[in-house]
């Protein structure tokens, strides 16, 4: 839409383990996130979604302040 601002708020993650040896459903959850190699960092939208993928990968994504 034009002339509408993007107030949307962004969180800055990365991939802190390797998805060597994980279940698939966590190897696609990186990939959803947009990560899949190490120290990589991406900025997306933080949304309830996003927290929870997060949540469920505390042992390879870190939330970068």
């Amino acid at each position: 839409m034009a002339g509408k601002k993007n107030d949307s708020k962004t969180i800055r993650i990365r991939q802190v383990g390797s998805p060597i040896r994980r279940p698939e459903s966590q190897k696609k959850i990186l990939t959803g996130l947009g990560l899949g190699k190490m120290h990589r960092e991406v900025e997306v939208q933080d949304t309830p979604e996003v927290r929870g993928a997060i949540a469920k990968l505390p042992h390879m994504v870190e939330v970068v302040e």
